[in-house]
């Protein structure tokens, strides 16, 4: 297989990330790419590692873009994928953060972010249903999804929930086979050097960040925190990142967090670049940037350590048990978040209108983007 320069790597995976749009259904795109266009993966590597992607946490597509540069070109390549297909996203959500604070009392962009919140309440509800419908297929698991839900209705911490729901995983679903049993058994065992390595610098970065600037520093903690625990996908981090950031820390208000989520809808890129609107809340453009690399860092170590095992981690069945843990927990804690937003949206017969509009084109499809940049237009004009 040929190899790519670094540069032209970036390139590729630029384009992908400024068309970004609908987390996972980018992996298609991504497999065109460098798999039928370009053919620096063969179909088995990459099918390899859309499996392993579902054992990182964070955004699936995110850890597939990784996955790819890793294969391609080692470590350099997996951090200019992931540079390359995040960059767009961040951005974008930069600038959209940097609009939204500074000119939020504005009467057009009010309305605009009350249509904003409540596609927000309808995407949420959508998003848990249709993870209901694919994860919560027996009584087990709507019992467990059940637990997780109530566990953060009453403010409890969703980690928790997630860790409880993940081990009781692997005894009840015993049945379910592994994520590609037809895996060969076994594996490369060695290869963790480099990932031991990322420890190291990223630990190393982090105390000097720390101890120069703590408040960078503790948000830095933070959102690698919710990274670490984000498995099953990006929208893992919504009822983390609403707990401490709305709860714990009180930086946002739970209906200024819905307007992070939204402007975040309206970007290319994974719901976790909610972080950059955060961190610019924090800090300004440095907190932004710190955030942002905070909440992506720990799934990109993963992601390496999880390479040289790989075969052995998609074969086997207690991690794919674990993994349905984790997305039948957050079953549950969507449902609760989206019961949290009901309770904190001002309602009128218009926004009931546009929450259900919404709804129902998620349900019919229709595009994320489209869904909410209507529902903004429509509030402006008409809240």
């Amino acid at each position: 297989m040929n190899k790519p320069s670094l540069l032209a790597l970036l390139g590729v995976f630029l384009k992908l990330g400024t068309t970004a749009f609908g987390g996972p259904a980018m992996i298609p795109y991504i497999k065109k790419a460098v798999v039928e266009r370009h053919g620096w993966l063969d179909e088995k590597d990459f099918s390899l590692g859309m499996g392993a992607a579902q054992l990182v946490p964070g955004a699936t597509a995110m850890q597939v873009a990784a996955w790819a540069g890793l294969r391609i070109r080692g470590t350099a390549g997996a951090f200019v994928a992931y540079l390359g297909f995040s960059l767009p996203a961040f951005l974008l959500m930069l600038g959209l953060s940097i609009l939204y604070f500074k000119g939020a009392d504005l009467p057009r962009i009010q309305a605009a972010f009350a249509g904003l919140q409540v596609v927000v309440v309808a995407l949420v509800l959508s998003a848990a249903f249709d993870f209901a419908l694919q994860y919560c297929d027996s009584i087990r698991a709507r019992l467990l999804a059940l637990g997780a839900g109530i566990w953060l209705a009453f403010k409890g911490n969703p980690v928790i929930a997630l860790v409880v729901v993940c081990l009781l995983a692997v005894p009840l679903f015993r049945e379910l086979p592994a994520l590609r049993p037809d895996a060969p058994p076994g594996g490369r065992r060695g290869g963790f050097l480099v990932p031991f390595c990322l420890v190291l610098i990223a630990v190393a970065c982090w105390l000097v960040l720390h101890s120069y600037l703590p408040e960078l520093g503790g948000l830095a903690a933070l959102m690698a925190r919710i990274d670490l625990f984000a498995f099953g996908g990006g929208y893992v981090s919504v009822p983390l990142m609403l707990h401490e950031v709305v709860e714990v820390r009180g930086w946002l208000t739970e209906a200024g967090f819905m307007d992070g989520i939204a402007l975040g809808q309206l970007t290319p890129g994974p719901i976790v670049m909610t972080a950059t609107f955060v961190g610019y809340k924090v800090a300004g453009l440095v907190g932004a940037a710190v955030a942002t690399v905070a909440v992506f860092t720990p799934s990109f170590i993963i992601l390496h350590f999880i390479a040289p095992v790989s075969r052995l981690l998609v074969a086997s069945p207690v991690a794919a048990r674990m993994l349905k843990g984790s997305l039948i927990s957050l079953v549950g804690l969507m449902a609760a978040v989206a019961g949290r937003f009901v309770l904190s949206t001002d309602w009128t017969a218009v926004s009931v209108a546009i929450a259900v509009g919404a709804f129902i084109a998620l349900r019919m499809r229709v595009d994320v983007l489209r869904v909410v940049a209507c529902g903004a237009a429509a509030a402006t004009f008409l809240l």
